[in-house]
This record gives C-alpha cells, sequence and structure tokens, in this order.
C-alpha cells in the first residue's frame, strides 16, 4: 500500500532495538483519513471472505479496527489487558509477550462477544515477533469461531512473526512489509 509506505518513510522514526515509531499517525495520534484507506484496502484483499466480528487487541489497535470494520459493516471486540469490574460472567483468556513493553499480559475477552458461528477477521498496528497475534488466535480458537485471517498495517518482515503466523496456516495480509531500517540512515527498505 503505497499512500501507508509512503508516510512511513515520511513520519515514521526509528529507534534503537529495532522500534519504528509511527505515533505521529498511527498509533498515538491517529490519521483518520488513512485509516478510511487501511480500511478499504483490508476490505478489498479480504472481500472474498464473510466477515462478521473484528477482533483487536488493546489498545493501538482499537482506531485502526473500528475504521477496517465499517468497511466490513460488522462490530469490533477487543481484547483487553486486564480484568476489570465491566467484564462480568465468564471470559476466554491467553498470554501474550509484548515486543514493545517487555512484558507478558493476560488478555481477555467476555464470552458474551465471541463464539461458535462468528466469522473472525483479526487486525492489529504492527507485527513483531507474533505473540500478539497468536494470542488473538488462540482467543478464536477458545471460542469456537472461525478464524478467516488477520490484517496488519506494519509487519516488520526481518523479524519472525510473520513466517511463525503463516507457517500455521492463518491468512495474513500486512499493508506494509519492513524488510530492514537503519537507525543511522533513517532508511526504511519494504518489502515489494
Amino acid at each position: 500500500m503505497q499512500i501507508l509506505k509512503d508516510r512511513i518513510r515520511k513520519d515514521g522514526v526509528i529507534k534503537s532495538g529495532d522500534v519504528l515509531k509511527v505515533d505521529r499517525f498511527l498509533n498515538h495520534q491517529m490519521d483518520v483519513e488513512l485509516f478510511t484507506e487501511i480500511g478499504k484496502e483490508l476490505k478489498r484483499r479480504f472481500s472474498d471472505c464473510e466477515i462478521n466480528k473484528i477482533l483487536t487487541i488493546e489498545a493501538s489497535g482499537i482506531g485502526i479496527a473500528c475504521i477496517v470494520a465499517q468497511s466490513f459493516g460488522c462490530p469490533v471486540v477487543f481484547a483487553k489487558k486486564n480484568k476489570t469490574k465491566n467484564i462480568a460472567g465468564e471470559v476466554y483468556t491467553s498470554k501474550v509477550e509484548s515486543f514493545t513493553h517487555g512484558r507478558v499480559y493476560d488478555i481477555i475477552v467476555s464470552k458474551e462477544f465471541l463464539g461458535p458461528g462468528d466469522k473472525v477477521l483479526l487486525i492489529d498496528d504492527f507485527l513483531a515477533n507474533g505473540k500478539a497475534l497468536e494470542g488473538l488466535i488462540d482467543l478464536v480458537n477458545e471460542s469456537g469461531a472461525e478464524l478467516v485471517g488477520a490484517g496488519i498495517v506494519i509487519e516488520k518482515g526481518f523479524q519472525r512473526g510473520g513466517d511463525a503466523i503463516r507457517s500455521k496456516g492463518v491468512r495474513l495480509e500486512s499493508l506494509a512489509i519492513v524488510e530492514s531500517m537503519d537507525e543511522k540512515t533513517g532508511e526504511i527498505v519494504f518489502r515489494d
């Protein structure tokens, strides 16, 4: 998706430890017009699929998932990182290791919002080591819902997360795959 790649090159900031900051437009300040284009592109890529739920993980994926859900005309469910008093009843849980935060979270979805008969598309802003997606896949499997695929805005192709997810037979559509990035020069190379 060229508009996304151009925006990453223009406003992305490479930090040490293979961190790509895109908080100017994706996961802190959000460019809703860009999100609309992302939603249209993911709808195009998954147009052959019947989807009735979008599932993401809090917090950075929620805004993107909402715009994508508009394209599909379905609700968004997001996995919470902490059980709160607002989640009553039974839940599905999985453990997720965050690349960005360097810690392990329990993610939780109420059984009320995910179950057999649901056809689920996973959405997230980044794919690095694949642990967040693996946790979401576990929740879908535990619920008895059908996993249709996963849509990722930015995949770090030089890390093994995408390969791990694809090796599980999951249909994975990443809109921009970063092959390499150089903190010193600021150069970002994308996979074609």
